[in-house]
C-alpha cells in the first residue's frame, strides 16, 4: 500500500504522538526525582523487523542504542502479552542503570510493532551507591547485569523477577515505583497503537512504517550528497578513566562519498582499565546524533535516517568494548567525546558549532536509604549565527538539572549554591555559553562518585573563537580529579563547576562597544 504525502504526514504525527505520550506517562508516574524531575528516560516505537519508526524528544544516547536491545529481545522470541527487561551493555543495553523494557504489540492478530522505554534508575547495586562508581574495573562492580528476561508474561507481572531485581538495589521502594511506571507506559503504548490501527487500519499503519523509513533515508542521503566528498580526520582525548590518569585517545576518519558516509575509528586506543569504555551501540548512537544535528531536523528520526551511515570500530577498542569491560562512564562521558571528535572531523567539510562542555558532570551521592544522581548542564558552543546557550545539557544528554526544592525534599542534602559561572564561555563574534556552579552539602554520612571531563582543558572555539573555560570539582573547596570516588561526613560540601562552551569567530567581530564579552559576576539561577 502506497501513501500520499498528506496521509504519510498524518500517520507520522499519530505515531509520534504515541511515543511522546508514553514518555509523558512515564515521567508523571515515576517515583524517583531522576526520572520525574530530570526526565532521564526515553521512549520509542519499532516495527516488527526491529527498525525504529518514531521516538520521543528525549535522550540521544538512549535512543540511538535502542535497536540492539530490540534485536536482543526479538532473538528470544518476544510475543504479545509479554514485556521484556534488559540492561546488559553487551546484549542491547548502554550502562547498567539504564533499564530497558520492550513489548511486542499485535495488530490484526500478529506482531506489528514493539514499544520501548529506557529509564535511568538511580541504583541497581554494585560497589557504590548509584551504580556509577568512578574507578570501577569490571562490569559486575557496576550493578546487577540483566540479560533479556520476561518481566510480564501473559499480561501479568512476573513478581519473582521483580523481587530479584529489588533485592539487588539499595532503594527497592523507589525502584519498584519506577519499574511500574515503565510498565504503565507500555500498557498505554499498546492501547494507543491499537487505537491508531482502528482509525486507519492495520495495513495502513504497516505501510506508514515503511514509508517513514524510505522518506527518512531519501532525505538523509540528499543531505549527505550536498556535503563535499572527502576524508576528514580528527582526534579527541579523554582525561583518564578513573584508574589511569593518562589520556585515552579517540581517533576518527569520516569519509563522504556521494550520498553515503563511513565513520571509521581505526587508531582509537584499546579498552581502558577503568569504566570509560563504550559498547558499540553507544558509539553508533553518538555518530547518529551528529548526523541528526547536521541534517534537516524535519527528517523523521526513524531507522531510515541512519541507513546511509556505516560505523567501523576496532574490536576491543575504547569505542567497541567487549565483556567484561566496565562501561558506566563510557555511556555518558566517552559518548560525549565521540560527538566532539566526529563534529571536529565534519567541521572540515561543513559549518559546525564550537565545542560545548563535552561532559555530563555525573554526580552520585548515596547513603543509608537514598541515592541521588544527576548530570549537570554547562555551556553550549556558539554557532556561526548565535551565541551558545548557558547552563544547558549538551550533546548526548537532554535531561534537566534537578530543581533545588525537589532535591532537598527527597534527600538529606542542601544546595549551598546554584548559579551560572559568568564569563566561562569562550569569547568570539558569537560567545560560548557559560557553565554552572552547583555546591551540595551532605547532612549525613554518604559516599560520592564524580565522573566528568573537561577539567584539564576547556572546549575549543571555532573560526578564531576562544576556548571555553574548563570545569572543576571540589570537596570543601579542595580540587579533585575529573573522576573521583570517596566518602563524605556530615557537613562536607561537594562542588561541581561545569565548563563553558567555545566561542565562534574572532572576538573583534563581536557586536558591542568594545567588541568584547567581559566577564560578569556569578548570578543565582532561579530554582
Amino acid at each position: 500500500m502506497s501513501l500520499d504525502p498528506i496521509t504519510l504526514q498524518v500517520m507520522a504525527n499519530a505515531l509520534r504522538a504515541v511515543a511522546e505520550e508514553m514518555g509523558a506517562a512515564l515521567v508523571r508516574s515515576a517515583f524517583s526525582p531522576n526520572i520525574k524531575e530530570r526526565r532521564d528516560c526515553s521512549t520509542a516505537i519499532f516495527d516488527d523487523a526491529g527498525r525504529m519508526v518514531v521516538q520521543s524528544a528525549s535522550i540521544p544516547v538512549h535512543l540511538g542504542a535502542m535497536p540492539e536491545a530490540v534485536a536482543a529481545v526479538r532473538a528470544r522470541g518476544a510475543a504479545p502479552g509479554e514485556v521484556w527487561l534488559v540492561n546488559d551493555p553487551y546484549r542491547g543495553g548502554t550502562h547498567l542503570p539504564d533499564l530497558t523494557m520492550i513489548n511486542a504489540i499485535a495488530l490484526d492478530g500478529r506482531t506489528a510493532a514493539y514499544a520501548v522505554t529506557r529509564a535511568h534508575h538511580a541504583d541497581v547495586g554494585g560497589m557504590a551507591p548509584g551504580s556509577m562508581p568512578a574507578g570501577s574495573r569490571e562490569l559486575l562492580q557496576e550493578g546487577i547485569v540483566i540479560p533479556p528476561v520476561r518481566i510480564v508474561r501473559d499480561g501479568e507481572p512476573v513478581e519473582d523477577v521483580i523481587a530479584l531485581l529489588l533485592a539487588n538495589t539499595r532503594t527497592p521502594a523507589e525502584r519498584e515505583g519506577d519499574l511500574r511506571a515503565q510498565l504503565a507506559a507500555h500498557r498505554l503504548a499498546e492501547r494507543r497503537l491499537q487505537e491508531v490501527a482502528e482509525r486507519h487500519g492495520p495495513d495502513r499503519v504497516r505501510a506508514a512504517f515503511t514509508a517513514l523509513f524510505d522518506y527518512a533515508e531519501r532525505r538523509t542521503r540528499a543531505a549527505i550528497a550536498a556535503m563535499p566528498d572527502g576524508r576528514y580526520e580528527a582526534a579527541e582525548a579523554l582525561e583518564g578513566d578513573g584508574v589511569t590518569e593518562g589520556n585515552l585517545w579517540i581517533r576518527v576518519a569520516v569519509t563522504i562519498a556521494g550520498d553515503s558516509m563511513t565513520v571509521d575509528f581505526a587508531g582509537t586506543d584499546p579498552t581502558g582499565p577503568g569504566n570509560c569504555n563504550c559498547p558499540p551501540a553507544v558509539t553508533r548512537s553518538a555518530v547518529y546524533f551528529v548526523l541528526r544535528c547536521l541534517t534537516d531536523p524535519d527528517i523523521p528520526a526513524s531507522a531510515g535516517a541512519f541507513a546511509p551511515v556505516t560505523v567501523l570500530a576496532p574490536p576491543g577498542s575504547l569505542v567497541d568494548a567487549r565483556a567484561p569491560a566496565a562501561v558506566a562512564g563510557g555511556n555518558v562521558e566517552t559518548s560525549s567525546r565521540i560527538v566532539d571528535a566526529v563534529f571536529s572531523a565534519l567541521g572540515q567539510a561543513v559549518p559546525v558549532p564550537a565545542q560545548g562542555q563535552g561532559t555530563m558532570n555525573n554526580l552520585t551521592i548515596g547513603g543509608a536509604g537514598f541515592t541521588y544522581y544527576e548530570t549537570i548542564g554547562g555551556g553550549q558552543g556558539a554557532s556561526p549565527d548565535a551565541d551558545g546557550p548557558s547552563g544547558v545539557h549538551v550533546a548526548m544528554s537532554n535531561t534537566l538539572n534537578t530543581p533545588v526544592e525537589a532535591l532537598e525534599v527527597a534527600y538529606p542534602l542542601t544546595v549551598e549554591a546554584y548559579r551560572l559561572r559568568r564569563g566561562t564561555g569562550g569569547p568570539g563574534a558569537h560567545r560560548g555559553g557559560d557553565g554552572v556552579e552547583r555546591r551540595v552539602r551532605v547532612l549525613v554520612e554518604a559516599d560520592v562518585s564524580v565522573i566528568a571531563e573537561r577539567r584539564a582543558r576547556g572546549p575549543e572555539g571555532r573560526e578564531g573563537g576562544g576556548d571555553g573555560r574548563p570545569g572543576r570539582t571540589t570537596l570543601n573547596g579542595r580540587p579533585l580529579p575529573a573522576k573521583w570516588r570517596g566518602s563524605l561526613r556530615p557537613g562536607d560540601v561537594i562542588g561541581i563547576e561545569t565548563p563553558g562552551g567555545g566561542g565562534y569567530g574572532p572576538p573583534e567581530e563581536a557586536i558591542g562597544e568594545d567588541g568584547a564579552h567581559p566577564a560578569a559576576p556569578s548570578e543565582n539561577l532561579s530554582p
